[in-house]
């Protein structure tokens, strides 16, 4: 139990995630699921990959289960989605499906976790807590023990998906000093295509805990392109997990933004178990005041003839600081790699800080690996060629920390999801800058 606290607030919160009842399966899963938390507990400062993340009071917090509350008007939600409303759209409120706001499209297979449960459903049966494994982080722990409910997508072998999915997980007031565990599962079959866009979203203002795990399956020859959107609340935890599990010549493209909620983590991982696999992963935090924004990815290169490409950004201002840790591990037989991993960050303020820790772990010897990180400030020679030209101040400080942030937005290739971002970032500098 060394670098870890207690768990005590939790055990009730397992206790009614058991008591819900559910397959045999899916009970063992939980225990396990809990009793590897209850081992290593909410990690502290002692433990390495936490030691920057302060999560510790966690573990004496007394989060309750969701209460009961108002299910949000459409128009209320409106303002969070990222496409037209021809996408196939499914609402969670504090952790639980919500039919009533939710809208399925015809040729696309997704439905609420808890009913493809109950529906047993040998898909989940078969991924569920298997790709994201609670032995991956103490939350990914937590959730497979907790989670109340989520969405299953499945695209099975050829098809090619017209448009994206798009999933709004929304807190309410009735999420307020709440725990809200949700999982998401996508498997794409064998030649399939297909996007998902996540976003997180807050209607309360109280705190809360969000650890939300999603689990996404490619097949052979697969391709999915992944957006993630964290704007949570600004007194709540989000503290999510996605593992990408590939097959061969398959492509997972992931962009993930990151500008709300007291404190944020994101671990993402992608397990590359054939050749011929590609894995894009990108990214971009914004944190301001006494934000504290972590980005923790994990790319394992397993066999040979695999490219990965990773870029994450982050602008801090005010007092905000940023944690990115990138891990690339190469195994002897993985042969032929070509990965690249770079972190770049911009300080808007004296007292913002971010520490960054790129890694590679290299056992084979044929292989081209490089990985980069920066942290400094706004060029001046940029600043003086913008004055020169009658932009200063302000506006060319606006101008600049946007061309920084739009660099990596655009490897969104989702048009409409690309607009809303450029959109959101833009208004988020705005207040960071003015």
């Amino acid at each position: 139990m060394s670098g870890t606290t207690t768990t005590l607030p939790f055990v009730e919160l397992f206790g009614r995630a058991e008591a819900a009842g559910g397959p045999s399966w899916l009970s063992a899963r939980r225990r396990a699921a809990f009793d590897r938390f209850a081992e290593v507990g909410v990690p502290t400062s002692k433990v390495e990959d936490w030691r920057f993340t302060p999560v510790h009071a966690l573990a004496t917090t007394p989060f309750s289960a969701p209460a009961a509350a108002g299910v949000p008007s459409a128009a209320t939600l409106a303002p969070y989605w990222t496409g037209p409303d021809s996408w196939s759209r499914l609402v969670l409120v504090d952790g639980a499906f919500a039919p009533a706001l939710s809208t399925l499209r015809d040729g696309v297979a997704v439905r609420s976790l808890r009913a493809a449960i109950e529906a047993g459903d040998p898909l989940v049966e078969r991924h569920l807590g298997r790709t994201a494994t609670a032995e991956a982080t103490p939350f990914a722990a937590l959730s497979l023990a907790t989670f109340t409910d989520g969405v299953v997508l499945h695209l099975p072998a050829g098809t090619q998906a017209e448009s994206p999915v798009e999933v709004l997980h929304v807190t309410t007031t009735g999420a307020d000093n709440a725990l809200v565990s949700t999982r998401v599962l996508l498997v794409a079959g064998d030649n399939a295509e297909g996007a998902l866009v996540e976003s997180f979203v807050a209607l309360g203002s109280a705190p809360y805990l969000t650890i939300p795990v999603t689990e996404v399956v490619l097949g052979a020859n697969a391709r999915v392109e992944h957006v993630r959107i964290q704007r949570e609340a600004a007194p709540a935890w989000h503290i999510g997990f996605t593992h990408a599990d590939q097959q061969a010549t398959s492509h997972y493209r992931s962009f993930c933004l990151s500008v709300g909620a007291k404190l944020s983590r994101h671990d993402l991982h992608a397990k590359l178990n054939a050749s011929g696999i590609e894995t894009l992963l990108y990214g971009l935090s914004l944190a301001d005041g006494e934000q504290l924004a972590d980005t923790h990815s994990a790319i394992f290169h397993d066999q040979p003839h695999c490219n990965s490409w990773e870029v994450y950004k982050g602008i801090f201002g005010g007092r905000a600081r940023g944690v990115f840790n990138g891990k690339v591990f190469v195994q002897p037989i993985a042969q032929k790699t070509d990965a690249k991993q770079t972190n770049r960050n911009l300080l808007l303020s004296d007292t913002a800080q971010v520490d960054t820790k790129p890694q590679l772990e290299i056992f084979a010897d044929d292989v081209k690996c490089t990985h980069g990180a920066t942290v400094g400030r706004l060029n001046e020679q940029q600043r003086y060629y913008l004055r020169s030209r009658g932009i200063g101040g302000q506006l060319a400080q606006q101008i600049l920390t946007w061309a920084f942030a739009a660099e990596v937005i655009a490897e969104v290739t989702i048009p409409e999801t690309r607009a809303a971002l450029e959109q959101l970032v833009r208004t988020r500098l705005d207040e960071m800058t003015s």
